[in-house]
């Protein structure tokens, strides 16, 4: 089964964000589908960590509802939120890691906090997550000993602890070159397709949109509203809307990703 025909996991009924009498986005509508590669992409200001940071329970809807596996995030509380935020991980734009703890006891941190699991287990698991991002081996490294990308990695790596159903990426790419940005993006999709778990990205990257996305939503801030949805290349030849061409349009970076490379 592909990611076009599998069954919604998030479903965004009828969105309204803003804060107090402003409205940045109104009556968003879109699913996303279980191990599917979905990217939130727009222009400047027009709310795309905004929609995400409402996807994961952190702002509060002014109308609408966010269904995560059938139960709506935005009216959850307690025991129950508490379960579903479990279900998710989430990298924020600059990784937020602690500089002055080690890969591992950053990784380690959400198991001791929401587990009951011995240390050895929690090591044993922090490891194991450090090992699927390629970061076996720097363990035992501060945030400042390895490099932007690595520390991108490192943050996946924690974001993926409690072996989340959903996971939340806020702008992966930013401030990586264009050779690194590619190795994440490989990261990005060997995940998804080994594991088949389900990416929700902002991001504003063309190269790596065209590289990994299954399917794109795109925020309009003149419109407040999403101005397309679907496969980004075929939006970028076929949208009736002119701004999504000329957005879609520019340069690739040649980031193509071939799938073959990406399982080798």
């Amino acid at each position: 089964m592909t990611a076009a025909e599998a069954e919604p996991v998030i479903r965004v009924e009828g969105l309204t964000m803003g804060f107090d009498d402003f409205v940045l986005m109104r009556d968003l509508n879109f699913e996303v589908r279980r191990g599917e590669i979905f990217v939130i992409l727009g222009g400047s200001g027009s709310g795309k960590s905004t929609l995400l940071k409402h996807m994961i329970g952190l702002y509060a809807p002014q109308a609408g509802r966010i269904w995560i596996g059938g139960e709506d995030i935005a009216h959850a509380d307690g025991a129950r939120l508490e379960t579903m935020l479990r279900g998710m991980g989430v990298m924020y734009q600059m990784g937020a890691l602690f500089g002055s703890m080690t890969l591992l006891e950053n990784v380690r941190l959400p198991l001791e906090e929401h587990t009951s699991l011995p240390r050895a287990a929690m090591d044993a698991v922090a490891r194991a997550r450090l090992q699927l991002v390629g970061l076996g081996a720097f363990a035992d490294f501060v945030p400042s000993e390895i490099s932007g990308g690595m520390q991108k990695r490192a943050a996946i790596a924690r974001a993926m602890a409690l072996d989340p159903s959903v996971l939340f990426l806020d702008e992966p790419s930013a401030g990586l070159d264009p050779i690194t940005s590619r190795e994440l993006d490989r990261l990005i999709l060997r995940l998804a397709r080994s594991l088949g778990m389900t990416i929700v990205i902002v991001s504003h990257e063309l190269a790596s949109i065209f590289a990994i996305a299954d399917r794109v939503i795109m925020l309009d801030k003149e419109s407040r509203g999403i101005v397309a949805d679907g496969d980004p290349r075929r939006l970028r030849e076929e949208s009736a809307h002119p701004w999504v061409r000329r957005f879609l349009g520019g340069e690739t970076g040649g980031a193509e990703v071939d799938n073959q490379e990406v399982s080798a």
